[in-house]
């Protein structure tokens, strides 16, 4: 299938194909996964990344048709979304997989610094999935902490299940104002201090937050604005993905060739989901895979941006 999907995209997204031609890469010739090139991030800041079948006076119309998804920090990452629905199947089939009938569940979102601005796909997500909880007092809580303290602690009465995705700074917010004991409510951090805090090491916030919340392990989503698929970590910070999203680990020393498991290198993505964008993202990200096809996430590349989901220095 991405073998698949890199031949149409190659086709039909001229920018993935200048790179891949600049590289004098003949696509042709690629019949594995490990042969395709993956294109630095970075280019979601500087172009305009459709794959369609399209000529370039329609380009302008699809752009304008496109959800646009973008990147917190000073230079923006754009995602042209021009089939909003494959994003929401890929999050919701992805959250099915993971933790079952989304139904069941409340969900509390503490996501103060991803409500302050516009088109963090975090947000579409987050409320899409608040919506099809259909719980009553699911919802964002901004900065009304007291508010989200009474509603975990009646939730906890009731033994609902509950999950509470929050940005890192706000949940350690939470626990300096009220110690927790829960037993019905996932906490899911999805990362970043967005320079409200000092960065820490994953075992020593995951720490913090088990203390202060009074559970076993710390939950997190590891997504991004270049992607529409996310992987989540049940604990220990080790991620696993849905089918159609795959992570491969390339050498820092020579990007085209790949480490093997339990080596540490730059991660690499395949999100099929991205598939009117491109599906071969190569990240900031540093992390290491296992057999198992989880991967760990430990840091990010010195000279790259602090931003976006689940970015913690290792």
């Amino acid at each position: 299938m991405a073998l698949s999907v890199f031949n149409f995209q190659v086709t039909n997204n001229q920018v993935y194909r200048n790179y891949i031609t600049a590289l004098k890469v003949n696509s042709n010739k690629i019949i594995d996964l490990e042969q395709i090139p993956f294109m630095p991030i970075e280019f979601f800041k500087t172009q305009i990344l459709i794959s369609d079948p399209i000529n370039e006076n329609q380009e302008s119309k699809i752009k304008d048709k496109s959800i646009v998804f973008t990147s917190s920090g000073s230079i923006q990452s754009k995602h042209y979304v021009s089939d909003i629905a494959i994003y929401e199947k890929s999050y919701r089939k992805g959250f099915e997989l993971f933790y079952g009938n989304i139904e069941n569940y409340c969900v509390l979102a503490l996501l103060p610094s991803y409500l302050d601005r516009e088109g963090s796909s975090l947000i579409y997500m987050a409320e899409d999935l608040i919506n099809k909880s259909k719980h009553s007092v699911s919802g964002f809580y901004l900065n009304n902490y007291d508010e989200l303290i009474l509603t975990l602690k009646e939730l906890e009465l009731q033994k609902q299940k509950t999950i509470l995705l929050g940005v890192t700074y706000a949940l350690l917010d939470l626990i300096e104002k009220q110690k927790f004991q829960l037993k019905h409510t996932i906490i899911m951090e999805t990362g970043g201090m967005k320079g409200k805090r000092t960065e820490l090491v994953r075992e020593e916030l995951h720490a913090l937050l088990c203390e202060g919340f009074g559970v076993h392990e710390i939950h997190s989503e590891y997504g991004m604005t270049e992607l529409l698929s996310q992987a989540y970590s049940k604990g220990n910070g080790v991620f696993n993905c849905p089918p159609w999203m795959k992570v491969l680990i390339r050498d820092t020393n020579d990007p085209f060739s790949f480490l093997p498991h339990n080596k540490t290198g730059g991660i690499n993505v395949i999100d099929l989901a991205n598939i009117n964008s491109c599906s071969f993202i190569a990240t900031q990200d540093l992390g290491k895979s296992f057999s198992d096809r989880s991967f760990e996430v430990l840091g990010r590349f010195d000279n790259s941006d602090i931003r976006g989901c689940n970015l913690l220095v290792g």
